[in-house]
């Protein structure tokens, strides 16, 4: 479990006044790593060790300011302060310590963890990312592809225990040839271990007649790889549609030419003696 810190810590790191400009108390006021120009903060170490790091909440205003503090996304984070809450007085910064115990028995690679502040009617986010010692493992899959007319979706899974960063290279070939060659670009997004994400991509000129197989290759760092393939038969079936009608209309025709026919053959017959 994650030692606690005492709530005198944050007082013996009060700031001076700040050079800011006057401003209330709330929408002014931030949260981020301590010692500035930051924008996470990083820790490292093996399995049952303790790593120790600040954040620093600013009140510019001119009145005091109260925090709420609190760990998100793992049991590993306890913060400095009393119950959660920190008071920081008109135009000064605070640095608040926080710990991470890394259990014992931690598996290594990369884990997420966030401290958010709360005051004023808003949140501010603090992102805390841990690598645990160990062996690292990139592992990348990309899977359930399908094709919607102008749309590819896919799921892309981090089946690895480091954080990933993918990049996308998209290709499609038809009866006639290739159809789409998207070299690979990176994907807006963090791919942490375990985690799943269904995705979209656009096609906006797919063919309009055509067999197509639609091809998906993902990379990322470490090596990590994977690929998925799958297939859309393209009909315009505004077409097909007056092409199946006018067929049956023939046909229809056809069949009551043959009917009337054989009824007149069918009247000289009778008409003989």
């Amino acid at each position: 479990m994650p030692r606690a810190l005492p709530a005198a810590a944050v007082t013996a790191l009060l700031c001076g006044p700040l050079g800011v400009p006057a401003a209330a108390a709330g929408p002014g006021w931030t949260a981020e790593p301590a010692a500035g120009g930051r924008p996470y903060v990083y820790l490292e170490g093996p399995p049952g060790t303790v790593l120790e790091d600040r954040i620093s909440v600013t009140n510019p205003g001119t009145a005091p300011l109260t925090v709420r503090l609190r760990a998100a996304g793992t049991s590993w984070l306890a913060l400095a302060g009393d119950r959660g809450r920190v008071s920081v007085p008109p135009r000064t910064r605070a640095d608040v310590p926080f710990a991470v115990t890394v259990p014992a028995g931690a598996p290594p690679g990369d884990h997420a963890a966030r401290i958010v502040a709360t005051a004023g009617g808003r949140d501010a986010v603090v992102r805390v990312h841990v690598r645990v010692g160990g062996p690292a493992l990139a592992a990348l899959t990309v899977e359930g592809v399908r094709v919607d007319g102008g749309r590819i979706h896919y799921t892309l899974v981090n089946r690895g225990n480091t954080v990933l960063a993918p990049r996308l290279a998209v290709s499609a070939d038809g009866l006639t040839g290739e159809l789409l060659d998207r070299p690979a670009r990176p994907l807006p997004l963090e791919l942490r271990p375990g985690r799943r994400v269904d995705l979209t991509e656009r096609w906006p000129d797919p063919p309009a007649l055509d067999s197509v197989d639609v091809t998906l290759r993902v990379t990322a760092q470490g090596g990590a790889h994977g690929e998925a393939t799958a297939s859309a038969v393209y009909v315009p079936w505004g077409a097909a549609t007056g092409v199946v009608l006018a067929l049956g209309a023939a046909a229809a025709g056809a069949a009551a030419l043959r009917l009337k026919r054989t009824e007149r053959r069918l009247a000289k017959v009778g008409d003989r003696p």
